[in-house]
């Protein structure tokens, strides 16, 4: 339920705070008094575009804040947690508009997204504003409707996941088939570097490997020279450094064995002596195992300037080519192997379009069986507001198609997002008529009641626990209104409900009456939204009966729409 709706600096309100009841609440006022103000402000609330123009002149920002409670929603609770938004008690939405144009949106004090704003917005509140009506001229909308009525929401779901999988692989084969025709025509192009390539039996690491072993091989007479040298100056000389740590360790034993602070650097040099034996060792290995090779040198280098010539013929460096050489033979494979692929693929979108056919079958037998109900539903809404000799006709009707990808017993139909129907509302409003589309039938009158026949009969089921209609009464008036203030008010049974209306008849059967006026304070325009008493509320609907100048007959006329209303 929606319990307030706080609006600061929006438009021509300054600051106020509306207080919502459960069952029907009516709000009245003058033309431009500023009711459509309030709807701004809940849609924007909502999740709606924001534009700074709605900021109050003069001041830095506007903020519209509606607080719900009793909200047992479990889309709600999923997009909370997949959001990290703390549950609480009350389901607090606030938007911030800055005079820049900034926005800042929360739920539960929880800086948030517009998007989720708006998600969680339709999850709870359905706002019909004044030309929504329209949308039912709409073919395109009836599926969603009839979709809403029927329960169809998981089927819907599975259909489109499934379609998902079949366009996947459909895409993956165009792209199989638009890959081998690429490789057919460059088939020659691609043997040939294929081979080349292969030839040149390309190994990782190879060209590092070389480019090392040709510095060895062009070195050889330096390093033979130099680690010979070391060599001899390590060990071999008369004066070699072994020698002279050798007779140092001597000296430094006897030393040790008359003062005893010698003898922690007996282990260091004895330490010493070992590292110098040892690299003699390593060096006299390394000069006796050079290798003065001139032809293998010649082989690496005719091998280095090989693997130089093929990186610069492709532009790529040598790890480069060897992926090139992998991408080649997959591509090779890949025509030598492309109907296997080809079949396999398509045996996979065969028992995908089978799937999808079942699932578009049980989604159709579900709306037709929701559709003959709905018919009815509407029909007797329709009666109750006036139309009493409707016809409204569900129609589903298949587009069939030789390429398309539902196959329900011999037939092929095309496959839609949501679906194999095309679905469209039509309505005769008189006896003897062919049905026929709204469009071409239903005055803007017979429009709203078909809407607020539409809304009732998705109340039983709908799982929006909060409707606004944003005057619902266009053209009509009398009776009818009557009408569709009895509706509005059973329907309001059901669901909190929340209606801007000009007419009296109407305006009689609501629980709450907020009465919208607009005045001038400290020379700025104000609007005020104040929950009216039972004289204030009977002056207002009176107000609606005969003007401004309210005569006792109007009061009389307006009391009598109350009491009549209370006794239903």
């Amino acid at each position: 339920m929606l319990c307030s709706l706080y609006i600061k600096n929006f438009a021509l309100i300054e600051e106020l705070t509306v207080n919502f009841n459960s069952g029907l609440t009516i709000i009245t006022g003058e033309t431009g008094a500023g009711k459509s103000i309030l709807i701004g402000a809940l849609n924007l609330v909502l999740g709606d575009r924001a534009s700074s123009d709605l900021v109050r002149s003069g001041t830095a920002k506007a903020v519209i804040e509606a607080v719900l409670k009793d909200v047992n929603s479990e889309k709600i609770g999923n997009l909370l947690d997949a959001s990290n938004i703390e549950p609480a008690p009350e389901l607090i939405l606030r938007r911030e508009l800055s005079s820049s144009g900034q926005s800042r949106c929360f739920i539960n004090d929880t800086p948030c997204t517009a998007s989720l704003l708006k998600q969680a917005g339709e999850a709870l509140i359905d706002l019909h504003g004044q030309h929504e009506h329209q949308l039912l001229l709409h073919a395109d909308t009836h599926e969603s409707l009839l979709d809403d009525f029927s329960l169809t929401a998981s089927e819907v779901s599975v259909y489109k996941n499934t379609r998902s999988v079949l366009q996947g692989l459909q895409q993956q084969l165009a792209s199989l088939k638009k890959e081998a025709t690429t490789i057919r025509e460059k088939k020659e192009i691609i043997d040939f570097q294929l081979k080349e390539l292969n030839s040149a039996e390309l190994k990782s690491g190879e060209a590092e490997t070389i480019e090392t072993e040709i510095s060895l091989l062009e070195n050889a007479e330096t390093l033979f020279t130099l680690s010979s040298a070391l060599n001899e100056f390590l060990y071999d000389s008369e004066h070699s450094v072994y020698s002279s740590i050798t007779s140092a360790l001597h000296t430094l034993e006897k030393l040790a064995s008359i003062d005893k602070r010698f003898d922690i650097h007996i282990e260091e040099t004895r330490t010493a002596k070992s590292i110098v034996d040892e690299l003699a060792r390593f060096s006299r290995s390394y000069a006796s195992n050079i290798d003065f090779n001139p032809a293998r040198l010649d082989s690496l280098r005719e091998r280095q300037l090989q693997i130089q010539r093929l990186c610069k013929k492709y532009g790529r460096t040598y790890a480069e080519l060897i992926d090139l050489e992998k991408d080649l033979e997959a591509k090779s494979a890949l025509e030598e192997n492309l109907e296997e692929e080809v079949s396999r693929i398509r045996a996979e979108i065969t028992l995908q379009k089978a799937e999808l056919s079942g699932h578009a079958a049980v989604l159709s037998n579900k709306r037709q069986e929701a559709a003959h109900h709905l018919e009815q539903v509407i029909q007797k809404q329709l009666a109750e507001l006036g139309i009493p000799h409707s016809t409204f006709i569900v129609s589903i009707t298949h587009d069939e198609h030789q390429d398309g990808e539902i196959c329900i017993g011999n037939k092929v139909f095309a496959a839609f997002p949501s679906g194999y129907d095309r679905i469209e509302f039509l309505i005769s409003t008189n006896p003897g008529e062919k049905p026929r589309p709204l469009i071409k039938v239903a005055s803007g009158g017979e429009i709203s009641r078909v809407m607020l026949a539409m809304k009732s009969a998705l109340a039983e089921s709908a799982r929006l626990p909060i409707l606004i209609f944003d005057e619902i009464d266009t053209g009509i008036s009398g009776r009818i209104a009557e009408s569709v203030g009895i509706s509005l008010r059973k329907l309001s049974r059901l669901h909190q409900i929340i209606a801007i209306t000009h007419l009296p008849q109407i305006a009689a059967m609501g629980d709450l009456h907020l009465g919208v006026k607009k005045s001038v304070k400290l020379d700025r325009t104000v609007t005020e939204v104040t929950p009216l008493d039972d004289e204030s509320r009977l002056h207002a609907i009176a107000s609606l009966i005969s003007g401004q100048q309210i005569s006792a007959s109007s009061l009389t006329l307006a009391a009598e729409l109350v009491n009549a209303a209370k006794s239903m």
